[in-house]
């Protein structure tokens, strides 16, 4: 359900507002409540509330003009959750939060143990978090929210070690004394109080508060159960082994967020600003913009500047997955993320913590787990119904044999105690996000930033990538390899092509400037006007200057493979200058390994002249070219590519020019634009590097983790139909039925976790 709440300003009559309540309920899916200046509307989805408040707006606005509706400023906060280890748990936290009238929408993540809250800023967040500290004890007593500074506590293991060691041991006295009755059922239930007394007491206060599918209830009536049937060793051995296996499983979710944690480990705490000649220590986030700080051998770099110091070499293996050093010295660009691994470095900072590299990447990460794949959001829809239809048949088989068939209430209920126990779908729910929440750790890890399960999903569904050729296929760095006048002198060519890209950052601006090496004075230039996909118009020194391509002469004039710039003065044709751009070394493999990968069509789109385009294709085995393409014909292209395409379509491009093309595509990827915000923002994967072999990397990753999603599905669900099946049939008994709720978690847990090796897809 979704929750908006809005401030109705001027609404005092109570009259008036008794009309609009009145005329409010008989539009139809309205569910609404209007008090004390408050409107609350609830609806299934966002788009909803949307249709609803209009209409709302129009009943109120003919009764009362003058009546203003404002939807309230949202805040959004996030918690860490320690010892969160029920994955059931976390979707009735969640539900539970989502019910407060401060909030509009929450979230609570169980793969990284965090609750992300909306709520309105009129209400203090300090009786916020006490309502869900409330919710969060009432659900799962032993976890804890964590607020501002608080450290993360880890679960009670050795307590519970030492239950499940001592209930164990009275278990095999009590088997000693299986004879003498009396002793026996005084050590069976000892043993059975100490390991289970906290399922028994979870499951009271769940069914005082209407909670009645659980694991705790589950287990409880289970055991329960048995001990009614005079099992008594079966009910202490079932509730001991759960119990093992629980811990066994926290342990192992506790391991995989350490371990997902550890490959995001990018942030350096504090940094060493130097003040007067003396360093001093101080955090990250009070570094200012042009502080000086330094960077000691085998430190982190905290914040992004420029060497005005010292040099050295850089790992940026934490950044994009490469382990080749890299050397910087004086005036070369460093990031925060990468390791210093030589001699100390004195450096400028240029963006403070909160607009850096590491903040960006961090953010992204994060944020990643909030998009859910598909998957996720089956398994969660799942969960909510699996469970009830399991208890439901469970008692089904136990009234229908025995008011019908005849049958014995022992054997019957047994049989149907079996169902509960199995009916538990934490295998699902736990290992499913934590797969996802793996593969996108491990793809940053390998400089690949995924935002979102729902795209790392998606990749798997790719049958066409597209290129831009400039800067993701070609290296984008230009040389002028010819220069060519036509009733003027080289030089004089060469200036004013340089005066014509003068204002211009494009490769090819900074090819043809770096080639005429003389000062640029700008107060030479009274007009400069970009023309899109032809080139620039600038008066010179009260003379008109075109330059471009052949786009802005209306004519072909040169059939030179490599780029051609012309240069017009006053309508005479001055000459052209041949670029070239050297194609990037691992871009054929790639294009090879695409096909490999089953992807059935690569795609290049230039704004480059054809015959420039198709030798660059030809180069690569590449399938098909699109040249001579303006900014908005990419677009027109991109839309025609889709719309022939069997499955979904990659743009693969840098996330500055191509925003409108990134965003076109189902799933964008900008790459070689580290620390660019541009690149960030524009795409739904960012590339670190500037290797396009990575797109093969992600698409690997990608199909490693839907099989391991898919091999938890197929495996959790066919060993629990299996165990169902025989518990039906009273082959199974309560270890079996045990295994099939925590076995098959802790197993599917574990298997999740081989995404974080990513030494093969390195090697690879």
């Amino acid at each position: 359900m979704v929750k908006k709440e809005y401030n109705v300003q001027g609404l005092e009559c109570l009259e008036c507002s008794s009309l609009i309540e009145n005329e409010v309920k008989q539009i139809e899916g309205a569910s609404f409540k209007l008090e004390n200046g408050t409107l609350t509307l609830i609806s299934k989805q966002n788009n909803d509330l949307d249709i609803l408040i209009n209409k709302i707006k129009t009943i109120i606005s003919k009764h009362h003009p003058s009546i203003i509706i404002k939807q309230p400023k949202i805040k959004k906060v996030s918690y860490k959750v320690s010892n969160l280890d029920c994955a059931s748990c976390a979707l009735k936290i969640q539900d539970g939060i989502n019910k407060l009238d401060e909030v509009n929408l929450s979230s609570v993540d169980f793969a990284k143990g965090e609750v992300d809250v909306e709520f309105y800023d009129s209400f203090e967040e300090s009786n916020l978090v006490k309502k869900i500290k409330k919710i969060i004890k009432d659900i799962e007593p032993g976890a804890r929210l964590l607020v501002d500074d608080e450290e993360h506590e880890e679960g009670n293991h050795h307590f519970v070690l030492f239950r499940i060691i001592s209930s164990l041991l009275l278990f095999v006295t009590s088997l000693i004394f299986h004879d003498n009755r009396i002793i026996h059922l005084v050590l069976s239930l000892s043993s059975y109080l100490i390991i289970g007394y906290d399922v028994l007491l979870r499951s009271i206060k769940n069914i005082l508060r209407g909670q009645i599918f659980d694991e705790n209830f589950l287990m409880s009536i289970a055991t329960v159960g048995a001990l009614f049937l005079q099992e008594y060793s079966e009910a202490v051995a079932v509730m001991l082994f759960y119990q093992v296996g629980e811990f066994f499983q926290h342990l192992a979710v506790d391991r995989s967020r350490k371990s997902i944690t550890e490959l995001m480990n990018l942030k350096e705490n504090f940094a060493y600003i130097l003040i007067n000649g003396e360093e001093r220590q101080v955090n990250v986030e009070d570094v200012k913009v042009n502080d000086v700080i330094v960077v000691r051998p085998g430190g982190k770099i905290p914040l992004d500047g420029i060497v005005i110091n010292g040099s050295s070499y850089l790992d940026l293996s934490s950044l994009n997955g490469e382990s080749m050093l890299k050397a910087v010295n004086v005036n070369d660009e460093v990031l925060s993320g990468s390791i210093n691994k030589n001699s100390a470095l004195t450096i400028k900072v240029t963006k403070a913590y909160e607009d850096s590299t590491v903040a960006k990447i961090l953010e992204l990460v994060e944020n990643a787990t909030k998009r859910k794949a598909k998957s996720e959001n089956f398994i969660t829809k799942f969960a909510k119904y699996y469970t009830p239809i399991v208890v439901f048949s469970a008692l089904f088989i136990f009234l229908i044999p025995v008011l019908f068939l005849g049958g014995s209430v022992n054997e019957w209920l047994y049989r149907a105690l079996i169902f509960l126990v199995i009916s538990c779908p934490c295998a699902l729910v736990i290992s499913i996000p934590l797969s996802f929440f793996a593969g996108i750790g491990a793809s940053s890890k390998l400089g690949i930033l995924v935002k979102g399960g729902n795209y790392l999903e998606a990749l798997n569904e790719v049958n066409t990538v597209v290129f831009d050729k400039t800067g993701t296929l070609t290296k984008g760095e230009f040389k002028v390899t010819k220069v060519h006048p036509i009733n003027t002198s080289k030089d004089e060519l060469l200036e004013y092509a340089a005066y014509g890209e003068a204002y211009s950052n494009h490769p090819l601006a900074k090819a043809i400037k770096d080639a005429y090496q003389g000062k640029i004075d700008l107060n030479r230039i009274t007009s400069y006007e970009e023309v899109p996909g032809m080139g620039t118009k600038i008066i010179l020194d009260h003379q008109e200057i075109l330059l471009g391509n052949y786009k802005i002469l209306n004519k072909e004039v040169s059939d030179e493979e490599g780029t051609v710039v012309h240069v017009v003065k006053d309508k005479e044709y001055l000459g052209y200058l041949i670029l070239e751009d050297e194609i990037k070394e691992d871009v054929k493999e790639t294009i090879k390994n695409l096909h490999a990968l089953n992807i059935n069509k690569t795609i290049m789109l230039s704004g480059d002249k054809e015959v420039v385009a198709k030798n660059v294709a030809s180069k690569i085995n590449i399938d098909e070219v699109y040249a001579e393409l303006l900014p908005q014909d990419k677009v027109d292209a991109l839309d025609k590519i889709k719309q022939n395409s069997k499955g979904k379509v990659i743009y693969v491009g840098d996330g500055i020019n191509d925003a409108p093309v990134l965003a076109m595509s189902d799933i964008g990827i900008s790459m070689g634009k580290i620390g660019s915000d541009a690149a960030i923002e524009a795409s739904d994967i960012v590339i670190m590097s500037d290797e396009p072999k990575k797109i093969v990397t992600a698409l690997k990753l990608a199909k490693r983790t839907r099989r391991i999603v898919y091999s938890n599905i197929i495996f959790a669900i066919g060993v629990k139909l299996f165990f169902l099946l025989l518990g039906a049939m009273g082959i199974a008994t309560m270890w079996e039925a045990v295994f099939a709720d925590v076995g098959v978690s802790l197993i599917a847990i574990l298997n999740a976790t081989r995404l974080l090796n990513i030494k093969k897809l390195k090697d690879n």
